[in-house]
């Protein structure tokens, strides 16, 4: 892939209205997606990753979903390599690829590569994994805030993986993993990255992230974290200790009733919007904020220098 060619990106916090507005634009432009969703990458979890629907992805393709089983590792770099396969095919079909997500590390490892942080190891990991495991994860998180408050505070206390990462790159290096990072902040980017943050009002995005967990409920997310237990899969799975399954399993195992875990899952979803647009503001331009309205004719200009418009027009 030549990395001077330009790439379009489309971000924002969970429930800001990204994939609909790609999908708008695919009405007119011959757009292909590469998801940028650090959750939407396992297979058998569609209701609570908020997956496009079938009929969506046959108006719009999107790549990088479903790629990995909930038990199978994935993180960054291996979504660099697959993106850039995945970029440099569509573009082969004379589509535009447009990156579109809300996982921050994802996106900046793609425009800039990723930190020189040390590899991983299995002693100190599994050192760290007894701990949590006896002491549980947010005791780690903890240590980790006293530590690294500033990367503490973009984790949750219950992500375990990159609780363990954290900590592992502290105790190899003797820096934080923040510092690792930053190297990067202004680093010679590998492509001209045009970032479109969608980025609706606060009242407006909280109101909309309530309204989706009643709609995941109806349309059937406890089913589908039945179907994952089934299976196999473990509550303490870092894919099953996302903001909607840890709440559904508690009310399945009769500890919390069904309207406390749907509270609990909007407050956990808007405290990750939130999380989300602080990442953001730290690391794009404030030019690249546009609320809903403003964003669709940002990007359809953006698009329109790239290739004609399906119509010719």
């Amino acid at each position: 892939m030549d990395w001077k060619t330009s790439l379009i990106v489309i971000t924002g916090p969970t429930g800001s209205g990204k994939t609909v507005t790609a999908l708008r634009l695919a009405e007119t432009y011959p757009l292909e997606v590469i998801s940028a969703d650090s959750m939407q990458v396992y297979r058998h979890m569609d209701i609570a990753t908020a997956k496009p629907t079938p009929e969506e992805l046959s108006v719009l393709p999107h790549h990088l979903i479903d790629v990995v089983d909930p038990d199978e590792e994935f993180n960054a770099g291996m979504f660099v390599s697959l993106a850039r396969q995945k970029i440099t095919e569509v573009r082969a079909r004379k589509a535009i690829p447009v990156v579109v997500g809300g996982t921050g590390l994802y996106i900046k490892a793609l425009i800039y590569g990723l930190a020189s942080a040390p590899p991983r190891s299995d002693m100190v990991r599994a050192h760290l994994k007894a701990v949590a495991d006896e002491k549980g994860s947010p005791h780690l998180w903890s240590l980790l805030h006293r530590l690294d408050p500033e990367t503490a505070l973009n984790l949750g206390e219950n992500d375990r993986v990159r609780i363990v990462r954290a900590l592992e790159i502290m105790i190899l290096s003797g820096r934080r993993p923040g510092e690792f990072y930053r190297e990067h902040r202004f680093s010679r980017p590998r492509c001209e990255a045009r970032i479109v943050c969608i980025v609706p009002k606060r009242d407006l995005l909280y109101e909309d992230i309530d309204s989706r967990v009643v709609r995941m409920v109806k349309n059937g997310l406890v089913e589908e974290t039945k179907r994952l237990l089934a299976l196999g899969y473990s509550p303490g799975l870092r894919s099953m200790q996302t903001l909607a399954y840890k709440h559904i399993v508690d009310f399945l195992e009769s500890r919390i009733g069904m309207d406390v875990a749907v509270s609990l899952i909007q407050r956990d979803t808007r405290r990750y919007a939130k999380r989300q647009l602080t990442w953001m503001r730290s690391h794009y331009d404030r030019g690249s904020f546009h609320t809903p309205e403003e964003a669709f004719p940002v990007l359809a200009d953006m698009l329109r220098a790239e290739v004609p418009t399906r119509s010719g027009k």
